[in-house]
């Protein structure tokens, strides 16, 4: 046996649906565009990217470039990259919980 849902309430159920999607497509939207730093070593490697994911910039002071000790370099771009994905990942957690306006969406 099948539910039948009254067409006013079905409709307005799809266009709630509808509007939810251009709001969380808007709202990634703005995330992927938005520019997130992060530095490491207090300041000494720091790296930009996008919410998408793609970096845009990175600085490396000139005292950090040892030739001897690579293996710290890399550490700090490691810590700057990650700490900067991080802070994407949570703007875009934030921006589909607030498009989602409180309504619980599995696989969101």
């Amino acid at each position: 046996m099948k539910a039948r849902i009254p067409q006013a309430i079905g409709n307005g159920l799809m266009r709630k649906v509808q509007e939810m999607q251009e709001k969380l497509g808007a709202a990634q939207a703005v995330v992927e565009s938005t520019e997130f730093s992060a530095s490491a070593g207090g300041g000494a490697v720091s790296v930009t990217l996008k919410g998408n994911h793609e970096v845009t910039a990175v600085s490396i002071s000139p005292e950090v470039v040892d030739p001897e000790d690579i293996e710290m370099l890399q550490d700090l771009l490691i810590a700057a990259f990650n700490e900067a994905t991080q802070k994407a990942e949570d703007a875009m957690h934030a921006a589909v919980e607030s498009a989602k306006g409180g309504v619980s969406i599995p696989g969101l």
